[in-house]
C-alpha cells in the first residue's frame, strides 16, 4: 500500500496534470488573426472570411439579403470637422489628414471591417454602421465622399468617408461591410481598387444627374445666354443665321428644345476650359456650346437638339466613349 506521503503525492501530480491538459486545451481554441470566420448563409449574402486582419471581425449572425439594394451615399459638399483632420499618429507613424478637398487618386489595396466595429462612434462622431455605405481613409477629410473602383471587378461605389485607418502600409481604406460586397470583395477581404475623391463640381454634375434620373427629361427653369450669329454675306448664309436666331430666341421664351447638360461648375474658367475642349473633341455631334449662370454655378449646355431621339443618341454615344452627360429641357 502506498504511504500517506506516497498518495499525496500521486493526488498532486494527477491535479497538475489536468491543469496541463486544461492549458494546452484552451490555446488549441485560440482564435487566430486571420480573420477567418465560419461558413455561413444568411439570406442571398454567403460569407466566408472575415475582416481582413482584424482579431474577431466578419459579419453579424444575420445580414440583410438586399445588401445590393442598398444606395450608394448620395455626396454633398459639407463643413470639414476640425478635430478628425489634425495630424495623428498611430503605431509609430504619423498622418497629416488633408484640410481641404483637392485632387486625390490613389490605387492599393482595400479591406473591409464589420460587427467588430459595428455601433462604436467612428472619428467623426457618427455611429460605424457596416450596412452603411461608408469608409475609413487615414488622411481623406472628414467628412468627405469618394468614388471607389475595384480594378478586379470593374464596379464602382460611392462612399461617405467619416473614419480614420486602417493602418497597414499595402492598406488604404477600410470600406463597411456594404461596400465591400457591392465591389465584390467581401469573400477574399481585400481587392486592388482605385480612390478618387469627389470634388464640388463632380458633386454637383453627380447630384443633378441624380435628379434627371428620377425625372428623364429635366424641366430646369435656366436662362438663355445671348446668342451671337456671325453675319454672313450672301443671302441665303444671312437666312440661315437669322433662322437659327429665331430657334434660340424662341427657346429662350419657352420653346420646346432639348438640351444635354455636361457638367456644373464653381468657377467660370472651368466651366470655359470645358467647353473649349468639347468644342474641339465633340464639334462633329454638339450643335453648339454655351456656359449659363444659375446660382452659384456655370453650367455648360449643348444644343438645342431637334428632338429627344437625336439628344438621347448623342448622350450614349457620349457615354460609350467615358463622358457624361443628360438630357434637359429649356
Amino acid at each position: 500500500m502506498l504511504s500517506e506521503k506516497s498518495r499525496s503525492c500521486l493526488v498532486l501530480t494527477a491535479i497538475l496534470a489536468s491543469v496541463c491538459a486544461l492549458t494546452l486545451t484552451g490555446c488549441g481554441t485560440t482564435q487566430k488573426s486571420s480573420g477567418k470566420v465560419a461558413s455561413k448563409k444568411a439570406g442571398t449574402v454567403k460569407v466566408k472570411k472575415g475582416g481582413g486582419y482584424y482579431l474577431d471581425d466578419g459579419p453579424m449572425d444575420e445580414v440583410p439579403d438586399n445588401l445590393l439594394e442598398v444606395p450608394d451615399a448620395v455626396p454633398k459638399v459639407e463643413k470639414l470637422a476640425s478635430g478628425p483632420n489634425k495630424p495623428y499618429a498611430v503605431f509609430g507613424k504619423t498622418y497629416t489628414p488633408m484640410t481641404q478637398l483637392s485632387a486625390y487618386r490613389k490605387q492599393g489595396v482595400g479591406s473591409w471591417y464589420g460587427k467588430k466595429f459595428h455601433g462604436q462612434k467612428t472619428s467623426s462622431g457618427e455611429l460605424y454602421d457596416m450596412f452603411k455605405m461608408t469608409a475609413a481613409h487615414p488622411t481623406l477629410p472628414i467628412p468627405s465622399y469618394a468614388r471607389v473602383t475595384s480594378l478586379e471587378t470593374g464596379k464602382q461605389v460611392i462612399v461617405k468617408v467619416n473614419d480614420r485607418g486602417p493602418f497597414l502600409s499595402n492598406r488604404i481604406i477600410d470600406l463597411s461591410y456594404t461596400a465591400a460586397y457591392k465591389l465584390g470583395y467581401l469573400e477574399k477581404g481585400s481587392g486592388m481598387v482605385e480612390v478618387e475623391l469627389l470634388l464640388p463640381d463632380e458633386i454637383e454634375r453627380i447630384n443633378l444627374a441624380r435628379q434627371e434620373a428620377a425625372s428623364p427629361i429635366g424641366t430646369q427653369q435656366v436662362a438663355a445666354a445671348p446668342v451671337v450669329t456671325e453675319k454672313t454675306e450672301t443671302k441665303a448664309g444671312t437666312a440661315v443665321a437669322q433662322a437659327d436666331t429665331q430657334t434660340r430666341q424662341e427657346t429662350a421664351s419657352g420653346g420646346q428644345a432639348y438640351y444635354l447638360q455636361l457638367g456644373a461648375y464653381q468657377e467660370a474658367s472651368n466651366a470655359q476650359s470645358y467647353q473649349a475642349s468639347f468644342s474641339l473633341n465633340w464639334a462633329h455631334r454638339l450643335p453648339s456650346l454655351e456656359v449659363v449662370q444659375s446660382g452659384d454655378y456655370y453650367k455648360l449646355f449643348a444644343g438645342p437638339f431637334n428632338t429627344l431621339a437625336e439628344a438621347t443618341q448623342v448622350v450614349e454615344e457620349m457615354k460609350s466613349m467615358g463622358t457624361s452627360s443628360f438630357v434637359v429641357r429649356r
